[in-house]
């Protein structure tokens, strides 16, 4: 039961897909999800309610030197409310594009954004202009918050932004948001949204080359945390949490602005948290409970040992497989059992895991309470323990694609979510992941679509053709590789390899680009014409010994 939309700009219910094609969700499974009335802002669950309880003094935000409470957070996230809705003509259900590293003024951007009954989009700090039109276009972006840092490619898209009508920019001392902000009150009439009102939309990587924009209502924001953050990695007041993902990615979005406010710890931002920072993070603010990913882990193996990590009680490493042997070295220098776990973007967060005596090294986990999840066969029948199936869930949370019902028709079949992760499932439910069923490469907890990569090679007069696969890598996982066939007089050599390599990061996200490129006489080819990406797959694994 939900309550009438809040939505005056109806863009976003209009562009739904048929309720006929959404999965089922569930939210009579958990006490605590059955509870949500039918109309909440998710932003006033998050902040205000927390900041008028016992926190409103305590630190919610923590970055470089600078700490700011959930009280003053509540103070400023009012101001860029009425700041948007007074002098931007923000009304509820408009997009509102947030670009930049993690930074407490984009943290308390998001929250304005969502108090004021409008849907944020958070985007990649490194998404070049061409990725930013497209994002914009797609869902109709009328304002945007930056980073002053970041302008150059926003200011380049923007005019083939049909809708977009106003830029502000934080970071900027002269006339930047802050000081717009600042002659506004303190104090903000929150819009009342429906639980099913649209708050977020998160554009992620697709399998045809093109970007998936993933809706996400009030509803989903609190059942994310409460069914991972509250029963799996139980994160309590007092918690003070850091980590590596970013908050444009929706692991990071969850765990530092839903999970850690929804418990009533503190966050630590880190604009870009390298290995060496996040380590002397943890040690220099007694963390107690780190987000990062298996690969980020593996590269704090390195120089963990030379710091005070004792501080640490939960580490998360999601977004791709967990080594057994990441698992044991980092339990073996911290005392932490790390928590594995597999999110996508159409159910926003984790939903396959495991925590303390229930953490099987070399599985992702189990199903959360909340989800149910079941591996398949082309039949749609469960597959035997151990037999490799498609991996397919449902839950609180579900696929719901912007404007997009053929890709929708294609993800959900009889309420389920149909993931694309080709997995295993032991007797005792336990998942373990092997593989895409599609072109997507998982490299260090990103997805990068192939097809997108190839696009961009194809515009270079150099290239012929071309196909791009995941190739096995130790640190990353994966990593992306291009197989170029040259155009008539171009030398396939290290020189024209880096220009390629250059090109590519000049027109899309810097860790979308080729790590390795090679160059070939000619493509593997089906007998209707198509180009055998599986062959080259195999290929990859082969050199690398890692079997078929």
């Amino acid at each position: 039961m939900t309550g009438p939309s809040a939505h005056i700009d109806s863009f976003l219910n209009d562009n739904l897909p048929p309720r006929a094609l959404w999965p089922e969700m569930d939210y009579s499974v958990l006490p605590e999800l059955a509870a949500y009335p039918p109309s909440f802002n998710a932003a006033v669950e998050l902040l205000d309610r927390q900041a008028a309880d016992r926190f409103a003094d305590k630190p919610m935000f923590r970055f470089g030197d600078d700490v700011w409470t959930y009280g003053e957070v509540l103070a400023r996230a009012n101001r860029i409310a009425s700041l948007l809705v007074e002098d931007c003509g923000l009304v509820p259900g408009n997009r509102v594009l947030l670009r930049s590293g993690n930074h407490p003024m984009l943290a308390v951007s998001w929250y304005a954004v969502l108090k004021a009954g409008g849907v944020a989009v958070t985007t990649m700090p490194t998404l070049r202009a061409r990725e930013i039109e497209y994002i914009a276009n797609k869902a109709r972006i009328q304002l945007a918050i930056s980073h002053r840092d970041l302008a150059a490619d926003i200011e380049e898209a923007a005019p083939s932004c049909a809708d977009l009508r106003r830029v502000l920019y934080f970071g900027d001392p002269a006339d930047g948001l802050e000081t717009l902000a600042e002659a506004k009150p303190a104090t903000f009439a929150n819009v009342d949204t429906s639980a099913e009102d649209v708050a977020i939309i998160g554009f992620t990587s697709g399998s045809t080359g093109t970007p998936k924009g993933t809706i996400h209502f009030h509803r989903d924001l609190l059942a994310a945390a409460d069914c991972f953050a509250g029963r799996i990695v139980d994160i309590r007041p007092g918690d003070i949490v850091c980590g590596s993902p970013q908050i444009a990615f929706l692991y990071g979005l969850c765990a530092f602005l839903v999970d850690a406010p929804r418990f009533g710890a503190e966050t630590v931002l880190l604009e870009r948290a390298t290995p060496k920072l996040l380590l002397e993070t943890i040690e220099k603010t007694r963390a107690t409970v780190c987000f990062s990913t298996p690969s980020g882990y593996k590269l704090m193996l390195e120089e963990a040992a030379d710091y005070d990590l004792s501080s640490l009680r939960v580490c998360v490493g999601g977004g791709e497989p967990l080594a057994p042997a990441v698992f044991d070295r980092w339990k073996e220098i911290t005392g932490v059992a790390m928590i594995n776990g597999l999110g996508i973007s159409e159910l926003l967060h984790i939903f396959i895991s495991a925590a303390g005596a229930d953490i099987r090294p070399g599985a992702i986990g189990r199903q959360i309470p909340g989800f149910r999840v079941r591996v398949v066969n082309d039949a749609f029948e469960d597959t035997a323990p151990g037999e490799i199936g498609q991996m397919i869930a449902k839950g609180p949370n579900g696929c719901r694609y912007l404007d997009d019902a053929e890709r929708q028709a294609g993800y959900v079949r009889d309420g389920w979510n149909l993931s694309g992760d080709l997995c295993r499932v032991d007797e005792d439910g336990y998942v373990y992941y092997e593989a895409r069923t599609d072109d997507m490469i998982l490299t260090s907890g990103y997805n990068v679509s192939g097809l997108e990569v190839e696009a961009v090679l194809l515009e270079h007069p150099s290239v012929r053709e071309c196909a791009v696969v995941g190739s096995p890598d130790p640190d990353r996982g994966a990593i992306v590789k291009a197989f170029v066939a040259l155009s008539d007089g171009a030398a396939g050599d290290a020189a024209l390899a880096g220009e390629l390599q250059d090109y590519v990061k000049s027109q899309i996200s810097a860790f979308k680009y080729p790590r390795a490129i090679e160059f070939v006489d000619a493509l593997p080819l089906t007998a209707t014409g198509k180009i055998q990406r599986g062959a080259l797959r195999a290929l990859e694994r082969e050199r690398a010994g890692t079997g078929g």
